[in-house]
């Protein structure tokens, strides 16, 4: 039982996980190392925290097997601080905190799809151009796991949607929540511009968090040519805190479109996505202009 738990919280599941990430440094070690930042001076720069502070929150998250640590030199010996599987499981907690937040701290409690250009999930998506996308694999409709980006493409593509209503039925009220709807159409749009997109020897990946195999119904029903990823564990929403909103059983993305170049650097974001025919037409002049570039 970690110390910090009192005897009566022994089997207290909750008490036991706030003891482990309860406090404000743990947590955003984890957010960062989502993100990327592996080393101890990347930590340091990115949180503002002082060295005493950062090495006993790093001792502790590798104590209690969140991180561990794996050397990257031998001559001094520095070593990268990396989520474990247990780590990886943290991944829901934090993106549902920041689902939470968005919507009910920095929102006014409305559920939506979407957000105002205003909006601090807007601010985020601004400011990604710049960000490299860790190394990351995730499941693909196609079979295995899928880099998001391709390495053999000038540009990639990754637009993220919430999840069209086939297989799987929307819940109740699907259509009243602001910028939830469109999935079907966005992408069919992506798949007759695709052409266009491979004759210039750019990638295109949908990305949402449902389960490969309804990705892979959908993709069969809708004769789509590129892969569709799956989110369901959050790891790629969580490397860039992409918007997300809670409804039914679970987290969908809301729509965002990112194009990257072949160094897995952000070059261009776009959310809100509410024109979602221009969305697609902007995406493949950003494209050309990143590969181009």
């Amino acid at each position: 039982m970690p110390r910090d738990v009192p005897a009566r919280d022994a089997h207290c599941a909750i008490a036991q996980s706030a003891a482990v990430i309860g406090d404000w440094w743990s947590i955003l070690i984890v957010r960062e190392t989502a993100r990327g930042r592996l080393r101890f001076d990347e930590l340091q720069h990115e949180l503002g925290i002082s060295r005493k502070v950062l090495t006993e929150r790093l001792g502790h998250l590798a104590d209690a097997g969140v991180l561990e640590r794996v050397p990257y030199q031998s001559a001094p010996v520095r070593y990268e601080y990396r989520l474990t599987d247990a780590g990886r499981a943290l991944l829901p907690v934090l993106v549902a905190m920041q689902d939470w937040a968005d919507r009910w701290v920095l929102g006014d409690g409305s559920l939506s799809g979407s957000a105002a250009p205003d909006s601090a999930e807007a601010a985020r998506i601004a400011a990604l151009p710049g960000t490299r996308l860790p190394e990351l694999l995730l499941p693909a409709h196609t079979g295995g796991e899928l880099d998001p980006v391709d390495r053999e493409a000038g540009a990639t593509v990754l637009f993220c949607y919430p999840g069209p209503g086939r297989p799987a039925p929307q819940p109740p009220g699907w259509l009243d929540i602001p910028g939830a709807a469109g999935c079907t159409l966005e992408n069919r749009l992506f798949r007759e511009a695709y052409p266009e997109f491979r004759a210039d020897g750019l990638a295109v990946r949908g990305v949402s968090t449902q389960r490969p195999d309804e990705q892979r119904e959908f993709a069969d029903a809708e004769d789509i040519p590129f892969p569709l990823l799956s989110d369901l564990d959050v790891r790629l929403a969580a490397a860039l805190r992409l918007p997300t909103f809670h409804v039914g059983q679970g987290l969908r993305l809301k729509r965002a479109v990112l194009v990257l170049d072949r160094d897995r650097v952000v070059r261009r974001a776009h959310f809100p996505v509410t024109d979602i025919p221009e969305a697609v037409r902007q995406a493949l002049a950003d494209a050309r202009e990143v590969a181009g570039g």
